[in-house]
């Protein structure tokens, strides 16, 4: 299969020409040696050559004194190699020398911590639809922030391909690939996760029950700022016994594994005195993951709309996480005591920021962009700015800018 490019591209190329070396983190199967491989000159796969993996304990030198950049896949495998790679940065005193990868963080991040300075962090997530060319990228999220004001075709996308696209999700190697023949891979997956790779990464046994009922529990509560009380009883059935400590503690190994990833609340200043909302939204690093523990298929997803409109909100936040990110932007959320809330807010470290509602069907355009017209009025503008775009991210249509200056954007123009 001929390699896909990545918009996670270019962001490595640069943190190769300004550190000595890269960490790429990410859920598994998500492409991280094969984007990593794009740009290194010899490589060293932990994880499935037992010989190479003896080597990088017993003498690390040797396995480092390769043609740069070297990949070093799954360095996790062998946590000591960390502080090999970091002195032989110190010690050559030359940009780009080495990739790591990484499907888990360390037990205590310890380690990376005393990387700091020279190894450089980046986060590679399952294909956005630009990447996966379900977008035609003719709207670009850049722009929006800028305060630009962009039209586009119809992109062509019903609803029954987003019911797809949904269950397949944005794996490079699925891609192709029929949806049930990719839920039954992802149900293989996360079958892998809970009997093999929680107990791997805790360091002692867990209860694959448990882990497989509380996957169920954050699948049903997807987009939702379910709470570890909700999860809690939620995930206990017939048989099964949880508590808030064993519901967290899953919940912190899944986060180390990159298989679930929270969209945390926006804190703006505001106007007037107004309790804001900190519960975090839950999420599965993609939303196939849900669909596959639900055991769904695009035709279930046709038949219970309310269910595929919390997918579909999860696909975007998706897809914004991936389209932020090179322009050092992350996705959040907004709340507050008195019922206000907006689906999404992407906010960058240069103060740029834009609200975005998300809609399935266009038959609540109008009511988000009511809602975003009246969030923006509460936000107290001297302190936060103005905000660089206001919009409704819709399954299907047009991409436009109504009279009231918010924008409608369907997912399927949406890029970088």
């Amino acid at each position: 299969m001929a390699y896909q490019a990545r918009i996670a591209d270019g962001e490595l190329a640069a943190r190769l020409e300004s550190s000595g070396a890269v960490l790429i983190e990410g859920p598994k199967a998500s492409g991280k040696t094969e984007t990593a491989r794009q740009q290194a000159a010899s490589e060293v796969r932990l994880d499935v050559d037992g010989q190479q993996r003896a080597a990088a304990e017993i003498t690390p030198e040797l396995v480092l004194d390769r043609p740069a950049p070297l990949l070093i896949d799954e360095w996790q495998l062998v946590p000591s190699i960390w502080a090999h790679v970091r002195r032989a940065v110190d010690d050559r005193q030359a940009r780009g020398q080495f990739i790591l990868t990484g499907s888990a963080t360390p037990n205590d991040d310890v380690s990376r911590h005393s990387g700091a300075g020279r190894i450089a962090v980046m986060r590679l997530r399952p294909m956005c639809l630009a990447e996966s060319g379900r977008s035609t990228a003719t709207v670009s999220l850049t722009k929006l922030l800028d305060g630009s004001t962009q039209s586009a075709a119809d992109p062509g996308l019903t609803v029954p391909d987003l019911a797809a696209v949904i269950t397949m999700g944005g794996w490079p190697a699925e891609q192709g690939t029929p949806p049930s023949t990719v839920s039954r891979s992802l149900r293989d997956y996360l079958t892998q996760i809970s009997h093999v790779d929680v107990a791997a990464v805790s360091g002692g046994r867990r209860d694959p029950s448990k882990v497989d009922a509380l996957l169920r529990s954050l699948a049903r509560n997807t987009a939702s700022e379910a709470t570890i009380t909700t999860l809690t009883i939620d995930a206990t059935g017939p048989g099964e016994t949880l508590d808030r400590n064993s519901v967290s503690g899953y919940l912190a190994i899944l986060e180390r594994l990159m298989v679930v990833e929270d969209q945390p609340a926006w804190a703006p200043a505001m106007r007037s005195r107004v309790q804001l909302r900190s519960s975090p939204k839950r999420h599965f690093v993609d939303p196939s993951l849900a669909v596959a523990v639900m055991h769904a298929s695009p035709a279930r997803l046709l038949g219970d709309l309310e269910s595929m409109g919390l997918l579909f909100e999860s696909l975007v936040v998706r897809d914004l996480r991936v389209l932020a990110q090179p322009i050092d932007g992350q996705v959040r959320h907004f709340r507050d005591n008195k019922g206000l809330e907006v689906d999404a807010i992407v906010t960058c470290d240069d103060g740029r920021w834009g609200a975005f509602e998300i809609k399935l069907g266009s038959m609540g355009i109008d009511a988000a962009a009511k809602n975003l017209l009246a969030f923006a009025t509460k936000i107290d503008r001297a302190a936060c700015g103005e905000p660089g775009v206001l919009a409704v991210v819709t399954g299907a249509g047009l991409a436009y800018r109504r009279n009231d200056g918010v924008h409608v954007v369907p997912i399927g123009t949406l890029g970088p």
